[in-house]
């Protein structure tokens, strides 16, 4: 058990049986009443975001969540194989449980998956990878004083904004927290 006093960004808590992480969290005192801790709570099974209030010094159960760090394979059907890199034990999960992670994932690229008991609650990407562009409009010469962007079809099939002076076969670093290009790699 742990006390909500306790909350930090990231801590993993069951609260009616669901698996919780706190995204966010604030501790209000008001001048009349007793004090409470505001959260913003994600649903590790569902991906929902939940606000809840508990009252201050309210205890909720920690649940114990293993991050394995883990490589992708490759696709077998509508399976993605897994592999972990200590035991080299291999695990398939879904396609429709990690829809969003796929747009980023590309073969042998290291992954933490993670695990509730026997439970796989879902794929935690690093903060950037390395895609290729498979197919961009070329660049106009004299469009980049402008600073504008164009579409770009990368690799795994997912379309980013980026610059006019990106050409198809360039490797470009995205961001996986929302799709963005950083950087030619």
């Amino acid at each position: 058990m742990i006390s909500v006093n306790e909350f930090k960004n990231g801590l993993t808590i069951e609260v009616n049986g669901e698996i919780w992480r706190v995204v966010e969290f604030q501790h209000v005192k008001p001048g009349k009443g007793s004090a409470f801790v505001r959260s913003k709570l994600k649903n590790l099974r569902t991906g929902a975001v939940q606000e809840k209030t508990f009252r201050a010094g309210e205890k909720v159960e920690r649940a114990q969540i293993d991050n394995r760090k883990m490589q992708y394979l490759y696709a077998d059907g509508t399976n993605y194989v897994f592999m972990d890199t200590e035991t080299y034990e291999q695990l398939e999960l879904p396609g429709e449980e990690i829809k969003n992670e796929l747009n980023y994932l590309k073969e042998n690229v290291l992954v933490s998956i993670i695990m509730y008991g026997n439970e796989t609650l879902g794929v935690d990407l690093p903060n950037t990878v390395d895609l290729t562009v498979s197919s961009t409009e070329p660049g106009i010469k004299g469009d980049t004083a402008s600073g504008g962007s164009k579409p770009a079809t990368l690799e795994t099939g997912l379309i980013v904004q980026v610059p006019f002076f990106v050409n198809e076969g360039d490797v470009l670093t995205i961001n996986t927290q929302d799709g963005s290009y950083i950087s030619r790699a």
